[in-house]
């Protein structure tokens, strides 16, 4: 396990919120390892991430007592590709026997989902939606996402079901008021489905970071990947995703900026923006990029 220093390491709402996320999963997957690195990592985080350290603790001592033969894996490093696919061969057959045992399995979840205002138990019901074809699946995710809001990365969850649940068309959901659309055919169901200046962004950070704060890669990775979900199918996402030199540079700095600020405190921008090659016009876009990660974050101020 890696030794991680709790005074360096100070998690806002929004990535809080996208640990407990990830955690969930691993759980609901059954990587038991896995999920015990990111409770070690989560317990050495400051800030919003205390209020929670007596939860975590007690989840992480059942962990131990439950699933002794788990070893504490680097969540970092992500687990071999063969477990991964293992586990998920795993979910997806136990899923599939329940539906084919209890025709209401699918209808319960598509209750589960319409009830709860939890994110994490939406995402549970997602998870399990996803391993499962039914008649009912498109209309009734079409029809929620349509009639309320919700959280971000539960929308764009709900967006991949549809996908593969092999939907077409436009579906419609609800963002800051707004209704906005997207074709669900196009949903990315993992990263490497974006497009490549959205991909591009965190290869740049990796390089600008290597060799003065390698951490940081680690936290733009994570971020990164919460901001695109969080923007899909907005104007920002048309931003990110725009086919010229400078977008990847531009979006790169303004994470890379933002996650200094994060992790070090305030810092001038200057040798950074030289280093991404942020001039003339470019600057404008940089600063309405970094002014949208701050208020992504809740620290949106008028004066900004």
């Amino acid at each position: 396990m890696q030794d991680f220093t709790k005074d360096n390491l100070v998690l806002f709402p929004k990535t809080l919120d996208y640990y407990q996320i990830q955690l969930t999963r691993m759980l609901e997957t059954e990587r038991y390892g896995e999920a015990k690195g990111l409770l070690a990592f989560l317990l050495h985080c400051g800030g919003e991430a205390e209020r929670h350290h007596t939860e975590w603790q007690a989840l992480l001592g059942w962990l131990n007592a439950a699933f002794p033969e788990a070893e504490p894996g680097s969540f970092e490093e992500g687990i071999p590709e063969e477990e991964d696919e293992e586990a998920e061969d795993r979910l997806r057959q136990r899923l599939q026997d329940k539906s084919g045992q209890d025709a209401g399995f699918v209808p319960k979840l598509l209750a589960k989902l319409e009830e709860t205002d939890d994110p994490e138990q939406q995402l549970l019901a997602l998870g399990q939606l996803f391993y499962l074809a039914h008649p009912e699946v498109e209309s009734r995710l079409r029809r929620w996402l349509a009639e309320g809001e919700h959280h971000p990365a539960v929308q764009f969850r709900a967006l991949q079901v549809l996908r593969r649940q092999g939907a077409e068309g436009p579906v419609a959901f609800r963002r800051g008021g707004e209704l906005l659309s997207v074709d669900a055919e196009t949903t990315p169901e993992d990263f490497e489905d974006f497009p490549s200046p959205v991909r591009q962004v965190l290869e740049r950070v990796r390089q600008a970071a290597e060799v003065s704060d390698p951490t940081l890669s680690y936290f733009a990775e994570e971020l990164w990947k919460e901001c695109v979900q969080a923007a899909y199918g907005t104007p920002v996402y048309g931003r990110m995703t725009e086919d010229d030199d400078g977008a990847a540079d531009i979006w790169a700095a303004a994470l890379h900026q933002f996650l200094v600020e994060k992790l070090h405190g305030p810092r001038s921008d200057e040798e950074l923006r030289e280093q991404y090659g942020i001039t003339g016009d470019l600057r404008f876009r940089y600063e309405q990029s970094l002014r949208w990660l701050r208020q992504f974050a809740g620290e949106f101020r008028p004066e900004d």
